[in-house]
């Protein structure tokens, strides 16, 4: 049986991140640039290493033994992400639009690095984040009818085709409809007209009026104005599942998701946006922001998405206090403040540490905060 082992984690330096927030919660070094994501896993692009070991590679020398029943490789990965600035507009494919579309562009020979490539591997890229600092973002198509009554509270006259067709269509096929037009070229002159009446803007409208500001003449800034605006204290929870349009706006929260990089891009954003591509993803079924309330007892939160990739358990140990959790999966401990003891290894704010599957449970002491990421 091998014990669980500390593993060192990716920063990634995207420009939407923090300088400040994970030296500040974690006691991590500052670097005066932006650390926008922490990675803690198996993604072929940036694992984590135990010991100097890519975590990859030393669940491929034992499959078995490191991952049990979940197969050759993890199904998660997990992060915390320290959010600063608008995340891109974007989206992921369902497991059949992900294989169809990673099979299509394999053929077609389009580079694993190319910028525009869509999609680097054939698995679905469900996620849910959980917040540890207020976060707030949006979240999947509002019905068209408040839509239209936001476009319509800004007096623009270009916006009132758009607010016809909201109004006048079946939901989904009105979202559609109007989403790809203000994508469009042809709708610059409207989006202008709107990111001038969002300037000073507030409300209901303010969180619209701050996109407009970071992210000038962008179509995603209208856009926006079709979808959700969530926000989540410490603690809250929001699943999106393929096809939900998404774009995360500020605080920090940990995320967990299937472990694939497909995303599809089409506004705020300097990076490659595929429109044509995006608009087979989308789902434009209208509906709230999918919370997922916490479920347990006595400091155990478990947090159960409709995914079988992953699940997350928050932890709240007080002083004195010991859980002990099954083990036969492979699971990633993350301590977010104070001190626990697991398995023998410690780990301190920001510290985590993987666990094989051979490990048949483990028991947690301390005074901490503590996310335990597991398959769902």
């Amino acid at each position: 049986m091998t014990p669980p082992m500390r593993l060192a984690p990716v920063i990634q330096p995207y420009a939407w991140g923090s300088p400040t927030a994970f030296p500040e919660l974690f006691g991590t070094p500052a670097t005066g640039e932006p650390q926008a994501e922490m990675w803690m896993g198996a993604h072929p692009a940036a694992p984590s290493t135990a010991g100097g070991v890519p975590l990859t590679e030393l669940i491929a020398r034992d499959p078995e033994g490191m991952t049990g029943t979940s197969g050759p490789g993890l199904p998660y990965l997990l992060k915390v992400l320290a959010v600063a600035g608008p995340l891109s507009l974007q989206v992921h494919p369902s497991a059949e639009l992900a294989r169809a579309g990673f099979a299509r562009e394999e053929a077609a020979g389009v580079p694993a690095d190319d910028p525009a490539r869509a999609y680097r591997d054939p698995f679905p890229k469900p996620e849910m984040v959980c917040a540890l600092t207020p976060f707030h973002g949006l979240c999947g198509f509002r019905a068209p009818d408040e839509a239209a009554g936001l476009l319509e509270s800004l007096g623009v006259a270009e916006a009132a085709g758009w607010v016809r067709t909201l109004r006048a269509r079946p939901a989904a096929e009105a979202l559609r409809e109007v989403f790809q037009d203000m994508l469009g070229d042809a709708a610059k002159t409207a989006r202008q007209a709107v990111e001038r009446a969002l300037a000073g803007a507030g409300g209901e409208l303010a969180v619209y009026a701050d996109l407009a500001r970071a992210c000038p003449d962008d179509p995603g800034v209208t856009a926006a104005l079709l979808l959700n605006h969530v926000r989540l204290g410490p603690g809250e929870a929001v699943f999106l599942g393929a096809g939900v349009p998404h774009a995360y706006l500020d605080g920090v929260a940990v995320e967990i998701m299937g472990n694939s990089d497909n995303v599809l891009r089409c506004g705020l954003t300097r990076k490659h946006r595929d429109v044509p591509e995006l608009m087979r993803v989308v789902d434009f079924t209208p509906a709230p922001p999918h919370r997922v309330p916490p479920a347990g007892v006595g400091g155990w939160h478990g947090y159960h998405p409709p995914v079988t990739q992953f699940a997350l358990v928050r932890h709240e140990l007080g002083e004195g206090a010991a859980h002990t959790v099954p083990g036969g999966v492979p699971q990633i401990l993350l301590c977010v403040s104070g001190g626990v003891v697991a398995g023998g290894l410690a780990l301190g704010p920001g510290e985590s540490a993987f666990v094989p599957a051979s490990v048949p449970e483990l028991r947690l002491t301390g005074a901490a905060t503590v996310f335990r990421a597991l398959p769902g």
